[in-house]
């Protein structure tokens, strides 16, 4: 089995993170948001750029998704991009309030994203993050409210 994990796989310290877990009364958050009279545990945006730059750079797509990250609201935890051969990146961001990811084709000038946070943090404060870092002549964005209760 052991064989099989990927020597770039990371689990982090095994004690709970405080990050974003109590109000400033010491008590749990609860990270639910409610929007328009429905309630749900958080957005989750799909992002595609299209005629987009940067792609094949890891430390640029990593600054970028880190500065996006801290315009929606989030608290970033940690982070992993790999850089493929010939050309591309796929990478994430672990938020206490979700993720952001992304994979690239840069032969294609095509970027892949997902942001998912959750609680008040707002993903499409991170959109104007992404035009500036990667300069796509198009974006296409899809919302989905995650843990909808009604």
């Amino acid at each position: 089995m052991d064989a099989l994990v990927s020597p770039l796989g990371m689990v982090s310290d095994c004690s709970p993170s405080e990050a974003q877990s109590v109000n400033n009364h010491g008590e749990p958050k609860d990270h639910f948001v409610e929007r328009d009279g429905v309630r749900f545990a958080g957005t989750h945006l799909i992002v595609d750029l299209w005629g987009a730059t940067n792609l094949n750079d890891p430390a640029h797509i990593d600054s970028v998704l880190r500065e996006a990250a801290i315009e929606t609201g989030a608290t970033i935890l940690h982070g992993h991009f790999h850089h493929f051969s010939p050309e591309g990146v796929s990478g994430v961001l672990v938020l206490a309030e979700s993720h952001i990811s992304i994979h690239t084709w840069p032969e294609r000038a095509y970027a892949a994203l997902d942001i998912f946070v959750c609680g008040i943090c707002n993903p499409y404060k991170a959109v104007p993050i992404l035009k500036k870092g990667f300069e796509p002549e198009r974006v296409q964005l899809a919302e989905h409210k995650r843990g909808l209760i009604g």
